[in-house]
């Protein structure tokens, strides 16, 4: 899993990457600030959310967004949190277009067969 071609958000409702196969992989910025594992907003130990949904807003933009390395973003949102770092692994695989969600259904289904 390479680095995407493009990453299109700042200041936005969404956050877009575009992939080297050029797949598209869209987020809701709120979305994406929710899915934070950051030891702020997810308990080490347990695992457990700390961040309360209703807390961030639903307005939420990227002011800043950085690349970690090859492997990961990290961005700071309008909200002021600036700790958690995306995995571009996990930002495809866990990509919420309907194309990849039958993806992931099928091989789910396939996975559960006998």
């Amino acid at each position: 899993m390479g680095l995407p071609l493009e990453i299109i958000g700042l200041g936005r409702p969404e956050i877009t990457l575009i992939w080297e196969d050029e797949h598209t992989t869209t987020y809701s910025a709120r979305e994406l600030r929710l899915r934070c594992r950051c030891a702020h907003c997810v308990e080490e130990m347990s695992g457990q959310p700390l961040l309360d949904p209703a807390k961030v807003p639903a307005d939420i933009v990227a002011r800043h967004i950085e690349l970690v390395g090859q492997y990961a973003i990290t961005i700071r949102w309008s909200d002021g949190h600036e700790t958690g770092i995306y995995h571009f692994r996990r930002l495809r695989e866990d990509c919420p277009c309907p194309a990849c969600q039958r993806q992931r259904a099928q091989q789910t289904s396939r996975d559960c067969k006998p």
